[in-house]
This record gives structure tokens, sequence and C-alpha cells, in this order.
């Protein structure tokens, strides 16, 4: 019996892992729960799979969840960062699954490392931020940390086909998003709904938003380096609107090795809690008599600047990729609300990342400090925007090269 401490189990990647908990109720159980605002469907959570503690956003929330539940349950509710660390370190929990959006990811994930707990990992943002310093703990600490998100697991799995000396580059597989067929002109008048609408997986809104722009894949990049320990230069990112193919390796002598499957997060989820062993699945089959033509091709840089920003600033490392992740969720975050249009999205977290220098990331404290100051100056950016602005900008960014801080 495997315990787990979910972190982020009102997300679309915790329900997921709570499915497949479900499925398989002599494999794995669940001892912690931690979730955001969703406190109807924490309450669920928490009839169904009886916790030994939970963690909800506020004070609030968690007054209104302990007045939900059978007496005694308020001491079990904690609130907010301190609660989720406290879930992710709860004694009884072996494997902790990180799947918090964002930046609030980080500090519980590396508690869990710290506290010798495995890490079935969806929350990218914890190796973009601070990679050196959590793989570092990894490696200090003895735990595992087996990756969760589909093109990562599929790397994952296809590494296990050779040696990591014989690896020649990775092939990061990307949908595309819904707006690979509009023009830059277009994509000045998209709606946070269109954005939202994926053509292929059912996510949460800010990765939906961040797989439109192609930051996710900039992110995913990003972890990449970290998790596999393999130069930025070596990853490659390949447009494959089907889905189907999930990543690649390429080793040396030629050999491409790929994992295949239908669009489903429980795959690469029961792979990583159940690993070595593979579960069966209650999904359907991958049906290749009826699976329609897979094509590839490249990533789009200058419709989709986010891509290539990402990767430079993967180039310059230090504390800059922390500010290039604050800055996009300060930036998705405004444009869900209307404040800002779909390209400039990108805009802003390139100014932000001309506008900071960034420092080497040797604490935790100094990745956090540049994470605050990186949303501070995105949200003075967004509040700034005028006309001329905006053409001074959008002149920067949509050119084919990068921004003037970010040119090699």
């Amino acid at each position: 019996m495997k315990n787990i401490s979910l972190l982020g189990s009102t997300g679309s990647i915790g329900c997921n892992v709570l499915d497949v908990v479900r499925q398989f109720p002599g494999r794995f159980r669940i001892v912690g729960l931690a979730a955001g605002n969703n406190g109807a469907l924490l309450r669920e959570q928490i009839e169904a799979f009886n916790p030994q503690k939970v963690s909800i956003a506020d004070a609030k929330l968690a007054g209104d969840l302990a007045q939900s539940l059978p007496p005694g349950w308020s001491d079990k509710i904690e609130v907010g960062t301190k609660g989720n660390i406290s879930v992710a370190t709860i004694p009884e929990a072996d494997t902790v699954v990180s799947a918090i959006v964002g930046a609030a990811g980080l500090t519980p994930t590396l508690a869990a490392i710290e506290a010798g707990k495995n890490i079935a990992l969806a929350n990218k943002e914890t190796l973009v931020m601070a990679g050196n310093l959590v793989m570092d703990a990894v490696k200090r600490c003895r735990v595992t940390m087996l990756p969760i998100d589909s093109e990562h697991n599929a790397i994952f799995q296809a590494l296990e086909a050779g040696r990591r000396e014989d690896v020649n580059k990775i092939l990061l597989t990307a949908s595309g998003g819904p707006f690979q067929n509009k023009s830059m002109r277009e994509l000045w008048d998209v709606s946070p709904e269109q954005a939202l609408a994926h053509p292929n997986w059912t996510m949460g809104k800010k990765i939906s938003i961040d797989s439109a722009t192609l930051m996710n894949k900039g992110l995913e990049v990003i972890e990449a380096k970290w998790l596999f320990d393999i130069e930025v230069e070596a990853i490659e990112v390949l447009i494959h609107p089907q889905s189907i193919v999930h990543s690649m390796v390429e080793y040396k002598d030629g050999s491409v090795i790929s994992q295949m499957g239908i669009p489903d997060m429980r795959i690469p989820i029961a792979y990583a809690l159940s690993y070595p062993e593979r579960l069966r699945l209650k999904l359907p089959r991958l049906d290749l008599f009826n699976t329609h033509d897979l094509s590839f091709h490249r990533p789009d840089f200058e419709r989709f600047p986010a891509l290539k920003l990402a990767y430079q600033v993967c180039k310059r490392g230090g504390t800059l990729p922390a500010v290039l992740n604050a800055a996009n969720e300060v930036a998705v975050d405004a444009f869900l609300n209307r404040k800002i249009r779909f390209p400039e999205i990108a805009l802003t977290v390139a100014e932000t990342v001309n506008r900071l220098p960034g420092e080497a990331a040797l604490t935790i404290k100094s990745v956090l400090d540049a994470d605050l100051a990186a949303r501070m100056q995105a949200e003075s950016i967004i509040e700034a925007y005028n006309i001329n602005s905006k053409q001074r900008l959008g002149e920067e960014i949509l050119s084919p090269d990068l921004p003037p801080g970010l040119k090699s």
C-alpha cells in the first residue's frame, strides 16, 4: 500500500490522481489533501478518501469546511502555505504528488523532499524556478522524483530504452494549442474563452492559456533540462497537433524512441505512482488503425515568442527563470480578467525579464525574492500600458529577433 499526500487535489491533475486511486483501492491510500479555493469539491474528496490532514487556501474557507464536516474535523484542517507544507510532510506519506498550479508549489514540494518523501511531479514551476536547488535536494535526501507531465513522463519512459550517455537529444512534442492557424494580426483579437478551448486536452485555466501561447512548452524545456540533466541546446520542440506521440528521445545511433497513447493524463499519473509496474487502467486503447496521419512541424517563434523567450532565459539561468514564470503568471491572470490582450502576455513577460537582470540562484530566498520582484514589475507594466508603449513593445517582441535585453 502506497500512502499519498496530494497537493492540488481539486485541480485537473489532482482529480485525475484521485480517479486512478479509486481504480486501485488496494494499491494506494490518500493520507493528505491540499486544495485551493474549491471547498465544496475538497469536502467531497474528504468524504470519499478520509485523509488524516487537509489544507485549504484561507481561514474563512477552512471555517466553512469545518462546519460542513462531522465534529472533530476542525483540528485536521490547516491553511495556506503552512497548511500545504504540513500536508506535504505528513509522517504517514511516502509519496507526495505535487500538482499545485504555479509558483505556490515550490515551497511545499521542497519541504516534502527535505522530509524524505518521493515526489510525483506535475508542478513544473518547481524546477523552472529552482531547478538546481531542488535537484540537489533530491540527491542529498536520496528520494526519487518521477514526472507526471505527459511529455516528461514519455521522455522518462523512452530513456529506459538506452544509456543516458548515448542520448543525442530530447524531442518535446506540443499540440500547438488552438491558434496554430491564426495570423499574428488575428491573435490580438482572441478571447479568453477561445484560448481556453484546447483541442485535445482538458486542463485548468492557467495551463490552457500557457498551451495557447506555447509558454507551457517553454517551461517544460526548462523543467526537462533539470529533470534529465541535459543541456538546453539538446532539447527540441516539435508541434504535433494530434497529441498521440507524447515525446521522444533520439540516441546517437539515430534511433528515435517515442511513447504514444491517447491524450489522457491518467496514463502518466498511473505510471509515476506505480513505477516500475504498469497498471491495467480502465481507459480506451490507442487504435492505430483509426488514427489519422501523425504530423510534426517546427514552432513559429515569431507568432509565439514565449517559447523563444523561455529558451533564452534557460540559457542565462540564475533567477531569470523564476522571473519569467512569475511574470507569466501575472500576465495570464490579467488576460483571463480581460485587462490585456493575448499577445500582451508575452510582451509583459519579455519586458519584465528585460528590466530585471537576475542573479545567481544560490538560495530559495533569492528565488522567492526574484519571484516577488517580477510580480511587482509585471503588474506595473500592465498598469502602465498605453498606445505608445504597446506599439514600442510590439515592435520588439514581434520582430524575428528577441527583445534587446535577451539577444544572445
